[in-house]
């Protein structure tokens, strides 16, 4: 069974929450503010998911989890381990700049570079893409030729690097030297706007034809 990407557009800060799915396994890469529509998708479709995994802890992609997981049930959330502590932290998580700083239960294990996950009958290998957060990693599943990006890089856009706890240069360093070394035809899915490709952002994308 191909692998099949649900992406839901979740709160104001329009977040791109993926339920992703092989054969009978699934999972959710994040899960942001007013996850109902994710929610109610899962039940009508008889889903389980057997992990959340974040690509990274800022606010718009936790802010949902408490409220994810006493609907589907205990299921464990992974993070890198650099934000393992975000979750319970709005300062490190970004909710109290926003003036409603918010907590959520805490991840039950970590994901670390090296590490391969399955899903169903498929594998994912993990890229770590520290900037936009310290802790950012994307997961790809080569044989697909698909990469859930987060924040890191957009169909025309870049994550943003002017938080407390970001760094341009290693935004810069994730983009030009790990992201841009996957093939043209691996297709993105971001954190926010809409999905793309390796190839077309490489030919279009100003921040990666002129720096940063």
């Amino acid at each position: 069974m191909p692998i099949k990407i649900t992406p839901f557009v979740l709160g104001e800060y329009q977040t791109n929450c993926h339920v992703v799915t092989e054969s009978d396994d699934c999972w959710v890469v994040d899960c942001g503010y007013d996850p109902e529509e994710l929610i109610y998708f899962l039940a009508e479709e008889e889903l389980q998911p057997t992990s959340i995994l974040l690509t990274h802890c800022h606010a718009d992609h936790i802010a949902g989890l408490d409220k994810l997981r006493n609907a589907i049930g205990n299921v464990p959330v992974y993070c890198h381990p650099i934000e393992r502590e975000w979750n319970m932290n709005p300062t490190l998580n970004l909710s109290e700049f926003g003036g409603m700083p918010i907590t959520v239960s805490p991840p039950d294990g970590e994901i670390n570079v090296g590490d391969e996950l399955e899903l169903g009958d498929s594998v994912w290998r993990i890229l770590h893409t520290p900037g936009h957060s310290p802790g950012s990693i994307c997961f790809v599943n080569d044989k697909a030729n698909i990469a859930i990006v987060g924040d890191t890089l957009f169909a025309g856009s870049i994550g943003r690097h002017d938080f407390p706890t970001s760094k341009v240069e290693d935004l810069r360093h994730s983009i030009t030297d790990v992201l841009m070394k996957l093939p043209d035809e691996m297709q993105i899915f971001p954190g926010h706007g809409p999905s793309s490709t390796i190839g077309h952002e490489r030919e279009t994308n100003p921040f990666v034809l002129q720096g940063f």
